[in-house]
């Protein structure tokens, strides 16, 4: 199996798995804040820091689903030959439309990855990479982020 069929058929297998628990989300889910410190959306605004904090906050699923929103926007960006977003310009969609925001930036790399030279300079996040470190990193973002977003609804759903 080639590179390029080998990690889309990675990126494949991680949505997939993402797609039980978007297909379970419900509206309640997004904002739960499971713990005392977490990072949520605040009036639209994602909690951030310029240096992680000690202790980490827990995440809510808004805000890793905005987390997605950002890093992969940017990571399409850059794959597409346009210019990055500032990450003041990913605005979370909110729980109504955020299951399509996100699918729809999985078609658009879906169709994007087809046409990447996996051998190319990486302009983000690492220049002295090339395209198909790029498309690992997505695939191991991605299901980091799937993981986060799956506990986070499980641990809700349990304790309703």
């Amino acid at each position: 199996m080639a590179d390029r069929e080998l990690l889309h058929w990675q990126f494949d297998l991680t949505w997939g798995l993402f797609e039980y628990h978007l297909e379970r989300l419900v509206p309640g889910d997004h904002l739960w804040e499971p713990a005392d410190l977490v990072w949520t959306i605040r009036d639209g605004v994602p909690d951030w820091a310029e240096s992680e904090p000690d202790p980490v906050p827990v995440p809510t699923i808004a805000w890793v689903s905005w987390h997605i929103g950002w890093w992969w926007s940017v990571a399409i960006d850059h794959a597409a030959g346009r210019r990055p977003r500032d990450r003041a310009e990913v605005v979370w969609p909110g729980p109504e439309r955020v299951v399509d925001w996100l699918r729809a930036m999985r078609d658009e790399w879906s169709t994007l990855l087809p046409t990447l030279d996996l051998t190319a300079p990486s302009t983000f996040p690492w220049p002295d990479r090339t395209v198909g470190h790029v498309v690992a990193w997505v695939n191991a973002e991605l299901m980091k982020n799937v993981t986060e977003i799956g506990q986070l609804r499980l641990l809700r759903a349990a304790v309703r």
